[in-house]
């Protein structure tokens, strides 16, 4: 069999096992896992050494927003920048969100998305749909879906974009799924209550006092609680398919294990940034650079988001990548409700969870991998091609040392962002070598594939 790669002497590891082989490629796929493969095949094929590395599928981040207009402006990593972040990071495939503005159909955000993506990224990509007028679009699933698009997003806030599904739709479209054998994901936060609050603290004297702070104390954690636990409520009676997006509070951890244990089909994701961040950061000279909707939450959020992960009731880890720059940011001009929301993310996704995971025994390796690359690529329908490494699935592979750390610095990142959620950590699992389908886009920590490269990823009902 002739190797057009082989990666040499690695510590091969999997959701379920960690052994000692070679990784053979051909083409864009995997085709051979063994020992000796360098010895036996090597004539012509480029060897990779992994000695003293791990080796794993490459992670997939199931949530990112890249070139998204949101908040009077546009997100400043778009596929060229972001997905050289992604693979820089040991991502090698993402699932954005193609969201109709004004009176769009899906098919026309679906295509405005493509525009976006082709010719740029760089690694692989889909998107879930947004419905964002039920009535008007609950027609064109089937049709999303024959494209291989099985996965919808509905926002219970974000009336003022015109994004909001209020419960008869989330209702609608969990039950529609449920017979076309989609998925929907769901924005969990109670919207009324929830602009209550944002409204009574809206006066100059608080947001003088409070400044960004103001973001999190109108964001209590029950504005989370009681959207994810109405919305499983609709799980609950229809049978729909449903996965709470950025989870980001103990009580949704719980509320989502309860429902598992009733047999209600409802899967959650958290954010890196749930996992290592806290509110602490509002209070920070540049608090507002953090603002992100729904915000960073409590110590002892994080502690159960984690505990979460291990048992279960957290199925994976993603970033909500929406990049705002420190310019864009600044439009608040002290008022917390115009921060432009969300972090860059893509580069440290891997790192953040191998770190605050692997490295302080909150997960093992063989979780790790599991988290963020096997049940992301299984729930999202992109399995076998996808989260694996094993014969057959696609040579998405990525190699990390197991201790070696490199400081974060958005000056060396490929983000076009001037500042990082992380900024000065210490973080190790960065990827020293990426494969997408096979072909090297990263190689001793430095980009060196090409745009255009990414392919978009037709995905099957979701797992």
């Amino acid at each position: 069999m002739k190797l057009d790669t082989i990666i040499r002497g690695g510590r091969i590891v999997t959701a379920g096992d960690t052994v000692r082989a070679d990784v053979g490629i051909r083409g864009e796929k995997i085709v051979a896992i063994g020992e000796g493969l360098a010895r036996a095949q090597a004539n012509g094929a480029k060897v990779v050494d992994a000695t003293g590395r791990y080796v794993m599928p490459g992670g997939v981040d199931v949530h990112v927003h890249l070139a998204l207009p949101f908040c009077g402006t546009t997100s400043a990593d778009d596929y060229d920048s972001g997905t050289r972040a992604a693979a820089c990071g040991g991502v090698t495939s993402v699932i954005d969100f193609a969201i109709p503005y004004g009176d769009e159909t899906l098919q026309q955000a679906v295509d405005n998305w493509h525009a976006r993506a082709e010719g740029k990224a760089v690694v692989d990509y889909s998107f879930h749909v947004a419905i964002t007028h039920w009535e008007r679009q609950k027609g064109d699933l089937k049709k999303m879906m024959a494209q291989g698009l099985p996965t919808f997003k509905e926002f219970m806030i974000y009336a003022r974009e015109g994004w909001q599904s209020d419960d008869a739709a989330i209702y609608g479209a969990l039950e529609a799924l449920r017979d076309l054998g989609g998925m929907l994901c769901i924005h969990a936060e109670s919207s009324r209550v929830l602009d209550m609050l944002i409204d009574r603290h809206h006066t100059p004297a608080l947001m003088k006092k409070h400044g960004a702070y103001l973001h999190t104390m109108t964001r209590p954690n029950f504005i989370e609680a009681e959207a994810i636990e109405r919305a499983i409520q609709w799980a609950r009676v229809t049978g729909g398919k449903l996965f709470i997006v950025h989870m980001s509070t103990a009580e949704g951890a719980e509320l989502v294990k309860r429902a598992r244990e009733e047999g209600v089909h409802v899967l959650a994701e958290t954010c890196a940034q749930y996992l290592a961040l806290d509110d602490r950061v509002f209070a920070q000279k540049d608090g507002h650079l953090f603002a992100t909707c729904p915000q960073l939450k409590k110590p002892a959020d994080i502690k159960r988001l984690w505990e979460g992960l291990k048992g279960g009731e957290v199925c994976s880890v993603s970033t909500d990548t929406c990049t705002f720059t420190r310019e864009q940011k600044a439009m608040w001009k002290g008022d917390w409700t115009k921060i432009p929301m969300g972090m860059p993310g893509l580069e440290t996704l891997l790192p953040i969870v191998y770190t605050e995971g692997v490295l302080k025994k909150r997960l093992t390796v063989n979780e790790f991998v599991d988290k963020c690359c096997t049940t992301p690529a299984r729930v999202m329908g992109m399995s076998p091609r996808k989260g694996l490494l094993q014969v057959g699935s696609d040579a998405d592979v990525i190699v990390v040392h197991p201790t070696l750390k490199r400081k974060v610095d958005w000056r060396k990142m490929q983000t076009n962002c001037d500042w990082s959620p992380f900024q000065g950590r210490e973080l190790a699992g960065f990827a020293e070598h990426t494969f997408s389908r096979g072909t090297q886009i990263v190689e001793d920590y430095k980009f060196v594939g090409r745009n255009g490269h990414g392919q978009f990823i037709k995905r099957a009902s979701p797992g």
